[in-house]
């Protein structure tokens, strides 16, 4: 703040500056032109007399000095006035422009720019407008892309839970139907209205938390976490998944425990929908390895699949929400698309990085986190 006020400041005294240098100038220029008039006029009035030319206005110049006192200073303020208006007439130029470039923004012309000439308090004033400007399109441009994606939220989530529930409404009418089922038959159904059920709820719950996360609805309680701890916990957990899809896992580290400053259960949630995802689309490597590399000052966590190839024009959008490789799309892996939007950003609200890399060598999810995590000097404001 003390530094835009010397700035501020220093344009100030420099425009002033000018403003004083071209009165000088003007002031100058009057008094060199008094001086040539004072000596030349008077120098042909008495030219004149001693001539005997009849001129009344000779005859003014030298009997009366208050009139040519008035008509010298009449001369000299509409010089200086020209002289002057010549000097500024750059500055009230470009004040003009501004004034052009604001009465078009005001009529909603946001392409409106103004040249940046100079460094005083008009071109100041200039780079202070565009910046505006600037920033009342970024504004619009988030306004729409915001209208764009609850549009787009409405219309994934209306898929997404017409799709199981539609399921689910059929297979509970053939089983409350007046047609006799075996028994078998009726435990089959009622397991796939269950799997849909539960399918429905993770949806419900991704789409709970991506909101949240999204729009900053969630504060951060940051705490003292033992990472590779909590992936070991996280493995564990997620043993009957990697047990229905014949999966092994192995979780490696360069040290027996890290402790972290983070929020643990929103780094609970960021892994286990990495190692989710993993089970989901690692079937066919039938391993999937967890690794933890530990520094002084940053710890990265890559989780390893070797199952499907996420083709290379589709890792830029991997973090997309809703957005789902072709595969996934299946009933057998399912999938909101919000996981690794989820991921995205509770890795962004924790000041870290996450990438993906995908190959022949398998697909990796690697996670940058800082050791000594600051919620104060973070740009909190990427939650909104």
């Amino acid at each position: 703040m003390k530094n835009k006020k010397t700035g501020r400041n220093d344009l100030s005294h420099r425009y002033h500056t000018r403003v004083v240098a071209n009165i000088i100038y003007s002031t100058v220029i009057v008094c060199l032109i008094e001086i040539f008039l004072v000596t030349n006029v008077s120098m042909l009035a008495e030219y004149a007399q001693e001539g005997q030319w009849n001129s009344a206005l000779f005859n003014l110049v030298l009997e009366s000095d208050t009139v040519v006192v008035l008509v010298y200073v009449l001369i000299g303020i509409l010089i200086f006035s020209v002289t002057f208006m010549l000097l500024q007439e750059k500055s009230v130029a470009y004040i003009s422009r501004i004034s052009d470039a604001i009465r078009d923004i005001s009529e909603g012309d946001l392409n409106t720019a103004v040249e940046v000439v100079g460094d005083d308090e008009f071109s100041s004033m200039a780079e202070n407008l565009n910046k505006m400007v600037e920033d009342i399109r970024r504004v619009m441009d988030k306004e729409r892309e915001a209208e764009r994606t609850k549009n787009e939220l409405i219309t994934n989530v209306a898929h997404d839970l017409r799709t199981p529930l539609t399921s689910i409404i059929g297979y509970l009418e053939l089983l409350s139907g007046n047609v006799a089922l075996p028994p078998e038959m009726q435990k089959k159904y009622i397991d796939i209205a269950y799997g849909k059920a539960k399918r429905l709820e993770k949806l419900i719950e991704d789409l709970f938390g991506f909101t949240k996360l999204n729009y900053g609805k969630i504060s951060m309680h940051v705490t003292k976490v033992d990472i590779v701890k909590l992936l070991s916990q996280l493995l564990e957990e997620a043993y009957p998944n990697f047990a229905d899809k014949n999966l092994s896992y192995e979780l490696q580290s360069n040290v027996p425990a890290k402790i972290i400053t983070a929020d643990g259960n929103l780094l609970a949630r960021l892994f286990d929908n990495l190692i989710n995802n993993a089970i989901k689309y690692g079937a066919d490597g039938k391993r999937v390895l967890v690794k933890v590399t530990a520094g002084s000052q940053v710890v990265q966590v890559s989780v390893t699949n070797y199952g499907y190839v996420i083709p290379p024009d589709e890792l830029p959008l991997i973090f997309n929400k809703f957005y789902r490789v072709e595969q996934s799309r299946s009933t057998h892996t399912g999938g909101t698309g919000l996981g690794l939007a989820i991921v995205k950003n509770i890795v962004d609200m924790h000041g870290g990085t996450v990438e993906v890399k995908s190959d022949l060598g398998g697909t990796v999810f690697t996670v940058t986190l800082q050791v000594d995590f600051d919620i104060n000097k973070e740009n909190f404001g990427k939650l909104g």
